[in-house]
């Protein structure tokens, strides 16, 4: 029996994983120049993210292509990349298919939390082979960064900012002389980052004040904003095409019309920008109200129709999950969808069956 993983049923692939068909495809044909240390050029790691249909390599990332070409740049020279924006606009996954692109692998990755510590960062011990043998490479327990430097990757660092900001800085030096110096081995010791190193990191902006950057940190990378979507006609057809995608072989066991889509779309973009489409100022939530999230209630709402309904998604169950999901916490946003639903919603519903049944559903709750 075989110790290797199903991929086919992991419930989330890496992206080296899930595109490694396409990542194989453009290394065969890429004959560009390469930067030191990166598996593929800087053109192909663009088609890999933005697609090309010629090829039939997959869009992944659906924003400002410019912002891709700035951040690949940006890797390609000393400074770090920060990836800053609202949650949901797709920092980490732009991240993660950045390092499977340049450096094969996405796993050399961070997770900034109050609790992060300089070990995190650096690198910890085995205490029992530190006590029987002193310190060594084999008592050495390396972290995701100290792996990415060895071996010339990528490393992520999310939500940097939820980390105490003498954790952050820890960063500074690493970052500036590219090695990282452990003392515990002897003064002279050191690791010294290999070609293809660097860091992609992301921050929340909603995060904002809970641990400001130091100067010196943030002369260390180049920030890149990650927008929210606007148009909404665009992002009607990306919620399609990610929902399909999420519900795989599923997908054919649901009826999904177009206009429930865009009913749902249409109160994203509404909350998110704090207009409706007739030009009514609304309040705009706390909760998260980006193109992701709006793809997750479609994926619950669709696996409420197929296995809780009769296989068709319903307006009434999108008014379920977003009002049971998105505005379960806090009580200011149930207040500000109230208003929104007893005068935006109410209105459509005269004129519109489908307004009609979310309208009808959302006065259960």
């Amino acid at each position: 029996m075989s110790n290797m993983p199903d991929t086919d049923h992991i419930l989330r692939q890496s992206a080296e994983q899930k595109y490694a068909t396409e990542l194989e495809q453009l290394k065969q044909q890429d004959q560009l120049l390469k930067p030191t240390g990166w598996q593929l050029s800087a053109h192909a790691v663009r088609q890999f993210i933005l697609g090309d249909t010629a090829l039939n390599i997959s869009k992944k990332f659906y924003g400002d292509d410019a912002l891709v070409d700035r951040a690949l740049v940006t890797l390609m020279g000393k400074q770090g990349l920060m990836l800053v924006g609202e949650p949901g606009t797709a920092k980490s996954m732009l991240s993660e298919l950045l390092s499977a692109a340049i450096g094969g692998s996405s796993q050399f990755t961070i997770q900034g939390t109050a609790g992060t510590t300089e070990d995190h960062i650096k690198y910890s011990w085995n205490y029992a082979l530190l006590l029987a043998e002193g310190p060594s490479e084999k008592s050495l327990i390396p972290s995701p960064l100290y792996h990415a430097m060895q071996h010339g990757k990528i490393a992520r660092f999310e939500e940097i900012t939820r980390c105490p900001p003498e954790i952050q800085d820890v960063l500074v030096s690493l970052m500036s002389e590219k090695q990282m110096m452990i003392p515990e081995m002897g003064q002279q010791h050191s690791l010294h980052a290999q070609q293809g190193f660097n860091i992609i990191a992301t921050a929340n902006l909603r995060d904002r004040g809970v641990h400001e950057m130091s100067s010196a940190l943030k002369r260390r990378f180049n920030f890149e904003t990650v927008k929210p979507i606007k148009d909404r006609t665009f992002e009607i057809e990306l919620v399609q095409q990610q929902l399909k995608q999420e519900l795989k072989d599923l997908y054919k066991e649901v009826k999904i019309k177009p206009q429930v889509i865009e009913l749902l779309v249409t109160i994203f973009n509404e909350l998110r920008t704090g207009q409706s489409l007739q030009g009514a100022n609304l309040k705009t939530p706390d909760a998260v109200m980006s193109t992701a999230e709006a793809v997750n209630i479609a994926h619950a709402a669709s696996l409420q129709a197929i296995y809780l309904g009769n296989g068709e998604l319903q307006a009434g169950h999108l008014a379920q999950q977003l009002l049971g999901v998105v505005f379960k916490d806090n009580a200011d946003d149930a207040k500000r969808l109230r208003y929104y639903l007893d005068t935006v919603v109410k209105e459509r519903a005269r004129q519109d069956n489908d307004w009609k049944a979310f309208y009808e559903a959302s006065r259960e709750f």
